[in-house]
């Protein structure tokens, strides 16, 4: 008989983490690519926009893991629950994509990246919505790829 009255720890999703956070940030990549001319800055956003796009999407599919990983996180109202915890992943996320692209608008030495509001929430708002958004893709994934 099962012991409803123990507590389950959460399993960790890696694959599909990593498949969409690999999607996500080849989007991040193309909206940045076109707005950088030195190929060496082009490498540079694209290696940052996968790595930063994969974590994110990583907390974001794990979130009771990140919570149970760091309990003081459960002791804040809001983003102590997996849904706030999500969405200020995603609102980092925002934040941090458009910063990014303004980085070298700050240092005078061009005109900076020119990534909107719109970009930089659109590809926050996809962060937040991956673990939902994965059982209506995880059939066309292959099977590698969902552990």
């Amino acid at each position: 008989m099962i012991n409803l009255a123990e507590p389950v720890a959460p399993v960790m999703i890696i694959g599909p983490s990593l498949a969409l956070g690999i999607l996500i940030g080849a989007y991040e990549a193309i909206v940045i690519h076109r707005d950088v001319s030195v190929p060496t800055h082009r490498f540079g956003h694209m290696i940052h926009a996968f790595l930063l796009s994969i974590l994110f999407v990583f907390c974001s599919m794990n979130a009771q893991y990140v919570l149970d990983l760091i309990p003081a996180l459960t002791s804040i109202p809001i983003l102590g629950t997996a849904i706030g915890l999500q969405v200020a992943v995603g609102l980092i996320a925002a934040i941090k994509i458009h910063g990014v692209s303004r980085a070298i608008k700050s240092g005078n030495v061009g005109a900076g990246l020119g990534e909107t509001w719109f970009h930089s929430i659109l590809i926050g708002a996809l962060i937040v919505a991956a673990p939902y958004a994965y059982p209506a893709i995880e059939p066309i994934l292959p099977d590698w790829i969902k552990f």
